[in-house]
């Protein structure tokens, strides 16, 4: 954690409330108290005691074989969280902290089919006059940076599934024109962990993009940043996917992401 709170004293009872809630939503099997007590280095009556108020406030239930499950109480801040988060607003927020591209080009998409529809852009001014991205705008996911991401997240047989009558036309010479050359491409994209549209959608533009993952770890969204192509060092490359990467992590921890402890930092 890099967060000012991080280096506040903690409620012991409390954290170690979370830790058992956090437990027993990542694991498969359900676990017993003895079980929770050596998971957590917790002396087991305390675990006792920690469960024992979990389940009276519904947030733990315990099962006939006295081993644990999340309660519906859970559920509950769940689905207020889904109804208080806005990717869209949470995007600007910390873009607007965070970004080290200021004179890029910065798009927000979700999925609809085979399409990406574009929910924020801000244009630069190098850019604007190849390609002016705006809110609403829809473009073929299999030639954009966010698509790519998206779909890099579908299994091959899902991938030919939704393109069974072939690819969109080509916006440009560059565009991806079969469907075992995206999957190569989407390949690419796994072993990396980042997105590119090479001119693509429109000549002279290269886009990096990253997906937004929501409390499944599913994407929800995608980021990108596009520039010029012929001013791509390999060092400006460098930045932009880092940049690019981060803020994806960032968001998605936002909206509820479970990235594992390299998320925080």
């Amino acid at each position: 954690m890099n967060r000012p709170e991080a280096n506040l004293k903690l409620v012991p009872a409390v954290e170690r409330a979370t830790r058992i809630l956090d437990l027993v939503a990542r694991t498969k099997s359900y676990l017993s108290l003895s079980e929770l007590s050596r998971e957590l280095g917790i002396a087991k009556s305390s675990v006792h005691t920690l469960c024992n108020t979990l389940v009276q406030l519904e947030l733990l239930i315990r099962r006939p074989d006295q081993t644990f499950q999340l309660g519906p109480h859970v559920m509950r801040w769940s689905n207020a969280f889904t109804q208080q988060s806005d990717v869209a607003a949470e995007f600007a927020t910390i873009w607007d902290q965070e970004t080290e591209l200021p004179g890029a080009t910065i798009t927000l998409t979700v999925l609809d089919g085979s399409e990406v529809v574009y929910l924020a852009a801000r244009n630069s001014a190098v850019s604007h006059s190849l390609m002016d991205f705006k809110a609403g705008m829809r473009l073929p996911a299999a030639f954009t940076a966010t698509g790519k991401a998206f779909l890099s997240h579908m299994s091959d047989f899902e991938v030919k599934r939704l393109y069974a009558d072939g690819l969109p036309p080509p916006r440009t010479p560059y565009s991806v024109q079969s469907v075992e050359k995206l999957l190569g491409e989407l390949s690419e994209t796994r072993a990396r962990g980042y997105s590119v549209d090479d001119q693509q959608v429109a000549e002279g533009i290269v886009c990096y993009g990253s997906p937004v993952l929501d409390s499944r770890n599913r994407p929800m969204a995608g980021i990108a940043v596009s520039v010029l192509a012929e001013q791509v060092s390999e060092e400006e490359k460098a930045r932009i996917i880092s940049n690019v990467q981060r803020i994806a992590v960032r968001l998605s921890v936002r909206m509820g992401a479970d990235l594992g402890g390299d998320a925080a930092k």
